[in-house]
């Protein structure tokens, strides 16, 4: 019955989605903005964030703050994250980093599916990955669309759309606090 709901959804999203994909932002929109973001000094030491995440009516259907202790070893980073739910419920993800250069990063995690490649150009960070998201029993594969943005030394703005079968389910929407 999901799966039907999830394909018939996509069906009668498909011409919205081919119109908005032509109008998608661009990394370098923001070559010029700053501060500028240097990724692996701001997420280096711990951090904390704080978020929510909403459907696609806009409802929040779940907070949740995170501990992240972060290191780089040279161009290795690992990021060590602690969610905790509002429903009390936890969770742990560790992502490991590469920088690739001119700005590009790749990474992985134990729920990401494959790799995840991100940019950086002046404040702003994309980042494209696929998660396994496990939804009452079942894993779905869901893939995030996810723009960092630079406010200050210390904050960071987080904004990812959530999407399966190219069909939006959702927003993340978090602010990043570095002690």
């Amino acid at each position: 019955m999901k799966r039907r709901l999830l394909l018939a959804a996509a069906a009668a999203a498909a011409p919205t989605l081919l119109l908005s994909a032509c109008a998608s932002q661009q990394i370098e929109t923001y070559a010029q903005e700053k501060p500028l973001l240097d990724l692996m000094q701001y997420f280096n030491g711990t951090l904390d964030a704080y978020g929510v995440f909403t459907d696609r009516s806009g409802t929040v259907v779940k907070r949740f703050t995170v501990v992240m202790v972060c290191t780089w070893n040279g161009d290795e980073g690992v990021l060590d994250e602690d969610f905790r739910y509002s429903d009390g419920s936890t969770q742990k993800r560790i992502w490991r980093l590469r920088k690739l250069g001119d700005g590009r990063f790749s990474g992985r995690a134990d729920d990401v599916v494959g790799e995840a490649r991100g940019e950086t150009r002046g404040n702003t960070f994309h980042w494209t990955y696929t998660l396994n998201l496990p939804v009452g029993g079942n894993v779905f594969e869901v893939q995030f669309d996810d723009w960092m943005y630079l406010m200050t030394d210390k904050v960071m703005l987080n904004k990812a759309a959530m999407s399966k079968f190219g069909v939006g389910l959702g927003e993340v929407t978090l602010s990043f606090v570095k002690r």
